[in-house]
């Protein structure tokens, strides 16, 4: 019997047990040149899956850091070859849109060729990473460097946590049971307070 996913992760139950790893490595490639996929919420449930016995994980890890680098140099060669105009045209098709993209491009820029690796843990920031890279004219060997370097990080991360999370999932189901109305209850408190202080803010500056 399949391991039940919590929450976000519950919808890719089906594709996980249908397909296993190729599931992960088509995800996780289409996400890293601009479509609008899960890869990293892929990568979790993958883990996840592994933690409780169903995936190997050294496997998932594999996959998906080949995916990551594959995607990522498809971005690249689209951003290279197509330039901004490309972009322009086709982006809003996977809502990548020339204001969101003249944003994240002049990020880029400011902060060199680590922000490839940073980038990788960014949502946003992710999908259009090897475009930027592209469309900037960052040399291909630099950027294939900082772009191995950010999937392994991400992969190495991501594939953990939800590894040690997969092995203890039933404890992990009780204390999410036990614990999820006090937690319900704090974060509505917690949201009263923030519209509150806005609130009071408002009249003060008015």
């Amino acid at each position: 019997m399949a391991t039940p996913l919590p929450g976000p992760l519950a919808h890719l139950a089906p594709l996980l047990s249908h397909y296993g790893y190729w599931a992960v490595g088509a995800v996780v490639l289409v996400e890293d040149f601009g479509v609008p996929a899960p890869g990293e919420t892929i990568l979790i449930a993958a883990g996840v899956y592994a933690g409780a016995g169903q995936l190997n994980i050294f496997a998932v890890a594999a996959v998906a850091f080949a995916a990551a680098v594959v995607g990522d140099n498809i971005g690249y060669l689209i951003g290279h070859y197509g330039g901004r105009a490309f972009v322009h045209r086709w982006g809003r098709y996977v809502f990548i849109t020339p204001e969101r993209f003249a944003k994240a491009e002049d990020f880029f820029k400011r902060h060199g060729g680590a922000i490839v690796i940073v980038a990788r843990f960014v949502e946003g920031l992710r999908q259009v990473n090897g475009i930027i890279a592209g469309t900037s004219g960052m040399p291909w060997r630099r950027f294939i460097v900082f772009n191995a370097l950010g999937a392994a990080l991400w992969v190495g991360l991501w594939a953990t946590l939800a590894y040690v999370t997969g092995t203890h999932i039933t404890a992990v189901y009780d204390v999410i049971s036990r614990y999820q109305l006090y937690a319900l209850i704090v974060l509505g408190v917690l949201i009263a307070a923030l519209i509150a202080r806005h609130v009071l803010r408002a009249r003060r500056q008015t």
